[in-house]
Order: C-alpha cells, then structure tokens, then sequence
C-alpha cells in the first residue's frame, strides 16, 4: 500500500491529536524533512501551531537547502514540510516536550519533486499501479567514536580483538547505551529485535523489523535522529562514515526486499516446481533482481553517495581483509560476496552503505527492478563462489562486472542511466551529479597527510 495522497485533517481530529500530545506532555514539535545528502533537517514549532502547521508546513529558505536549486526570490524560494499524517506525530523519548513530524517537502503550494521523500513516494505510486507494495528491512550498521588528541578513535578504549564480531566483552560495556536506543526506538514505533558488536573496533547493529518502504525510510531517519542524541549523552560520537578506519571493516546499510499484491501474497515467492529448481525467488523475483543488477553501477550514487564509501567497496584485497561489501555484480544464494544476495522470498540489496540516503536508494532501486520486469531481464545463473577468494582475472572469466571503484566513475555511470534520471526527476537528475561531482573534485585536489609523507622529501 502506498502513502495517502496529501491528507486535509479536520478541525477536530487536530485538536483531538494536540489533546493527545499535551497530555504526553509534548510543548513543542520537531518538523523533520531529509536533504539529499540523507541528513535529517528541521526546526522547532509549538504546538499550539498545528493546525497551521498542517495546512501550510513549517517554511525554509529553499536555497539553503543542498540539491533544492531553489530561487532567492519569488514564491518558488520557500520551502516548506508538512506532517505526513497526525498519527505519526510521536514524542520523542530523547528530548522530553517534543515529538517529531516528519515531513513532506512542498514548494509553491504543490509536492516538491526534488523532495527526497517525495521522490520515493512517486516510485511508490508506481508500484501502486500495479497493485504492489514493496517492503524493506534496513540494517543500520554504526561506529560509536571520539575525538581525541586531534585523532578519530573508537569510543571504547578497551574494543581491541583481533576478530570483534559479536564480542560478549566490549557489547556489555555499551549495553546501557544501547538499552537506551533500544527504548526510544521501541517507544517511536520501531520493532528492535537485534542489537550486536560488528566486525570492526567501535563497530554496532540495530536490526529492526521490515514495513513498507516509506515507512522503513521514516524508520531509519528516526533511527538516526536518536542514536546521535543518545550517542551524545554518553559521551559518544554516533556515526555512519561507510569507513572510518583503513583496516576496519566499513558500516553496510543492507536492504532485504520483498514484494507484496494488495491480498498480502509475497510475489518474490517461488512456486514449488521453482524452489525444486533451487530458485529462491520467482520468475518475477529475477526480474526484478536482473534490473537492480542492470543498473548497479548507476544506483552506487545513490546507495554508496560518498567518496569514503569507495575504501570499503574494493575489488581485491583490503587493508581490513574481508570487507563484506560486494563489488562484484552477480547473485547468488545467501552469498554474501554477491551485490543480491538471495533468500526464500526476498533478496538482500548489500550495496548501499550508511551514508545512503534512505529514500533515494529506495526510490532508484524501485526504478531498477521494475525496469528488470518490464524487459523481462534474465538474471544469469546463480554463483555459489565465494567471490572474495577469486582473483580479477577469475572475475573476469565468469563475466562479472565489477562496480565502480571512485565516485567519479559512479557518477558517469549515473549521467548514463536515464532510468534511474528519471526515477530522481528533473531537479535532482541535475542537481545530484553536480553535487557529487563536485565533492569528487574536491576530495581529488585536496593534499593529504599521506601524500605529504611519502612525497614531501622524497625527489
């Protein structure tokens, strides 16, 4: 099922919901919308300002707003979001008297379409015509940090095994942290029902359940909104840098995918005759997964946004050993070296990384498997290697592509990419090549210490 169109609540069901929030103590509510980088922005409103708060929104200046490419003047220069609904607005269990909205972007009285959430709700209305509904499961990988002596360090001092992954003596020192993420996510509506130490030094997960996919996007920017806040009153520095460390292991943000008709049935479900074949998804399921495999190169600039996300998206040997991100584009069942890792259902989406901006990803992805079903495109045979023993040219003999390797590379394979152009719309078609571009050019100018090391004294 897809979001409502633009709700028009009554006078009495916004005094009903300002009763509510008043007697959940709420003095104050926290307009939220997310920019293209994937960062939550807001301002504060009282109150007392719903109802104008939902007729209207809460209004920014457009241009000061990344990827907008919003006038200074003129009525097309205010920005504004509105609630997505009344019944979203929740109290925030981090910051007493405030609960957040989360909001849809609006300019010139119309949905903005470079509005990231807006972006996913048209490639949801897409689904919708179709009668499907696409579902997400997003695991939000972390780092706990701190800024000490000019350096970035893993928050817990003692966090030094050789192999942390799931380590019962450095999970215990942070568990009254988590514990307290743990509750304000469960109170804000997110269903947790993992929390563990990853593969690197200061390294977390927080698994919470599958919904639609708008609603696992909200889910993950709520996520974010409360581990920074709870991060802070620890003393710690929460952070989704896809690779802090050279020889640590990066933060993924995996998807798991299913698609559902409006009786509830899973189409990426294989038929008895399909998973005797050893298939785990339908002949829809592969066409789907042929699409997002078709346009992988295209989708990194949007699931892998950042020059750091390309230290952790190595073909060959890492500095980290195993990276667990896949740069290979091939599927296979619960391959883990596989960009689509697939399982009974559904598949696992293991590239994007946890800069992603939670609705783009979505919204490109969508654009991807429906074109794979459109054309009716043909996965290839399942691997079953263990992609990261092989060498390239082992990769090369089996025809796997392999990703881009920069984000100068990802972003020409974007400009060339008019099914994912089109998924983005005019304005961020335009303005997130641009933007990224220049973030490229920027990190490829900069001098850094490393070079100044090895080459200041050396000619």
């Amino acid at each position: 099922m897809t979001e409502s169109a633009d709700f028009s609540p009554s006078p009495a069901e916004i005094a009903s919901t300002q009763v509510r929030l008043e007697q959940q103590g709420v003095h104050t509510l926290l307009v939220q919308f997310t920019d293209v980088h994937g960062v939550a922005k807001g301002k504060y409103v009282p109150l007392s300002y719903l109802g104008e708060l939902v007729r209207t929104g809460a209004g920014f200046a457009g241009p000061s707003i990344w990827g907008t490419a919003l006038p200074r003047i003129g009525a097309r220069a205010e920005y504004y979001a509105r609630p997505v609904s009344l019944d979203a607005i929740r109290p925030m269990p981090w910051q007493p008297g405030y609960a957040l909205a989360t909001g849809n972007g609006y300019v010139d009285g119309q949905p903005f379409e470079a509005c990231p959430r807006q972006v996913l709700r048209r490639a949801t209305a897409r689904l919708a015509e179709r009668g499907w509904a696409l579902k997400t499961g997003i695991e939000p990988e972390f780092f706990l940090l701190k800024h000490k002596d000019g350096q970035w360090l893993p928050f817990d001092d003692a966090d030094r095994l050789d192999k942390p992954s799931y380590d019962l003596k450095s999970l215990p020192r942070q568990a009254p942290l988590l514990h307290e993420l743990h509750q304000a996510l469960s109170a804000m509506g997110l269903d947790v029902f993992q929390l563990d130490h990853e593969d690197a030094h200061g390294q977390y997960e927080v698994n919470f359940a599958f919904d639609e996919c708008l609603a696992s996007a909200d889910k993950l920017m709520c996520f974010k909104l409360a581990a920074h806040a709870v991060a802070e009153r620890h003393g710690a520095v929460f952070s989704m840098m896809p690779k802090p460390f050279a020889n640590q292991p990066g933060s993924g943000l995996h998807f798991h995918v299913s698609l559902w008709d409006a009786q509830g049935q899973g189409l990426f479900s294989p038929t008895e005759s399909q998973a005797q074949k050893g298939h785990h998804l339908s002949a829809l399921g592969r066409q789907f997964i042929a699409g997002v495999m078709a346009h992988s190169a295209a989708l990194c600039v949007l699931a892998a946004p950042t020059v750091n996300s390309y230290k952790r998206l190595v073909v060959g040997e890492s500095l980290s050993g195993t990276t667990w991100a896949p740069a290979y584009v091939a599927h296979g069942p619960n391959n883990r070296t596989a960009v689509v890792r697939t399982l009974p259902g559904r598949f696992e989406w293991r590239l994007p990384d946890a800069s992603a901006n939670p609705y783009l990803a979505t919204a490109a992805l969508i654009a991807a498997g429906l074109d794979g079903v459109d054309r009716q495109l043909d996965p290839g045979p399942a691997c079953t290697d263990d992609l990261f023993n092989l060498s390239l040219s082992e990769i090369a003999l089996r025809a796997i592509e392999v990703l881009p390797q920069s984000l100068d590379e990802a972003i020409s394979a974007l400009e060339a990419d008019p099914v994912i152009l089109a998924a983005l719309g005019d304005t961020l078609s335009q303005e997130l090549p641009r933007l990224k571009r220049a973030e490229w050019l920027s990190y490829a100018r900069h001098i850094s210490a490393w070079e100044l090391q090895r080459y200041a004294a050396t000619f």
